[in-house]
């Protein structure tokens, strides 16, 4: 079905990875690939002074370390991508450098702050150049 699947994982949130990459797997062709991503927010300049030093280094490392394990769990030969910035905008451009035919996002259910701000699946969702699956 697809070929190139890119399944976003929140780290605070692996249940859903879990249930969002065991969906990739189902829908996968043969000889494809699952990129299992995870952003890590860059911490603005004026909080920095207040964050302990490292801090940034350290999720980078516990979002690697979360991924393998994830994959590893699942049995699967899923490459794993972390990037650095805005969730939204970095998943959108890992489907579109890897010419993902599929995004997988999980979602929770909407509240009254997502109408207002928008959640990263709705924006997923709106900009994507490719077909994109919201688990709920």
């Amino acid at each position: 079905m697809f070929k190139t699947i890119i399944v976003p994982v929140e780290c605070g949130q692996l249940d859903k990875g879990e249930r969002a990459l065991k969906k990739a797997v189902s829908l996968l062709d043969d000889g494809g690939k699952i990129v299992l991503v995870t952003v890590v927010e860059q911490i603005p300049t004026y909080l920095a002074v207040d964050i302990p030093h490292g801090i940034m280094e350290s999720a980078i490392e516990d979002g690697k370390v979360k991924l393998a394990a994830l994959r590893d769990e699942a049995g699967i030969a899923a490459e794993i991508e972390l990037r650095i910035g805005s969730p939204a905008h970095e998943i959108l451009a890992a489907a579109t450098e890897r010419h993902a035919d599929l995004i997988i996002v999980a979602s929770h259910l909407p509240d009254f702050s997502n109408y207002l701000i928008g959640a990263t699946a709705d924006r997923v969702v709106r900009h994507a150049k490719c077909s994109v699956l919201v688990d709920r």
